[in-house]
């Protein structure tokens, strides 16, 4: 027979709003491990304008000269009306001009799985020397001999997006380096990125993450936006929120039916029959 209540391990390499939001709602404990693997360096970001351009692509060919790899990420795939820059005309661009002899590859989301595949076979062995690409790569790529991720228009991508883009390279033992490029003028897009250069930790962008976009709903679909709550506040009142948390294990432990708390039983039934799915 099964078990009614069975563990559950969740685990998160870039904590996200919902992420924390979870641990308060989904009555989770919560471990860090906070140490980087044996061998390994911080990651080096910086954040600079399209005025850098020449230097950042001088700092690239080095790198590769020497043997080592870079992956450059654009927010679209093909060209638009817009002026962020596309992944399929930036890697024809360098191809020819800046990085004319080397060899580069391209890669997005549009192409059949078995040429992603080969991509990123040839990236993984070493013969692409550089890889121009969306946010595919964002997840599930391991190249240890990679050692610069270069992102532009950065203020266009996500916290969490930046910091798993960001975890594609270090993953050897070489000094690695997470170039952001940005023209924006806005005082939260500088203020976001800002963040990226100040830490590596995780968690320290997911409780920024937190505070201006919030955890979303636990009972609903959305991913993002502060909850709903009468009397509390989730920033403000965290320890309360914990202190609450605590109370309620306690009168599961002593009630699991909540017999004793009819109204309160009531009110999180509607809660589940009002929930959007």
């Amino acid at each position: 027979m099964k078990s009614a209540s069975p563990h559950l391990m969740v685990m998160s390499a870039t904590p996200i709003p919902r992420t924390l939001g979870l641990i308060i709602y989904g009555d989770l404990d919560l471990s860090i491990l906070d140490e980087l693997p044996a061998g390994r360096k911080a990651i080096r970001t910086d954040v600079v304008d399209t005025s850098y351009h020449k230097r950042i692509y001088a700092f690239i060919k080095k790198n590769v000269d020497e043997g080592r790899q870079a992956y450059i990420v654009c927010p679209l795939v093909e060209e638009s009306e817009s002026e962020l820059i596309s992944a399929t005309q930036y890697a024809e661009e360098l191809s020819t001009k800046h990085f004319e002899g080397y060899n580069l590859a391209l890669l997005h989301g549009k192409m059949k799985a078995k040429d992603k595949d080969l991509v990123m076979q040839s990236f993984a062995s070493g013969q692409t020397q550089i890889l121009v690409s969306t946010t595919v790569v964002e997840v599930g790529v391991d190249v240890p001999n990679a050692t610069i991720m270069l992102i532009e228009n950065a203020e266009r991508f996500g916290l969490s997006q930046l910091h798993q883009l960001r975890g594609r390279v270090g993953r050897g033992s070489e000094q690695s380096y997470c170039i952001l490029v940005s023209d924006s003028k806005g005082e939260s897009s500088k203020n976001r990125l800002e963040l990226m250069k100040e830490t590596n930790d995780g968690f320290k962008i997911a409780d920024y993450d937190l505070k201006t976009r919030g955890p979303g709903d636990f009972f609903g679909k959305r991913q993002h936006g502060l909850p709903n709550l009468v009397i509390a506040d989730m920033l403000e009142d965290m320890d309360t929120l914990m202190e609450c948390q605590a109370c309620a294990k306690q009168m599961l432990a002593d009630d699991p039916k909540l017999d004793k708390y009819p109204l309160l039983c009531e009110q999180i039934s509607d809660m589940f029959r009002k929930a959007e799915y």
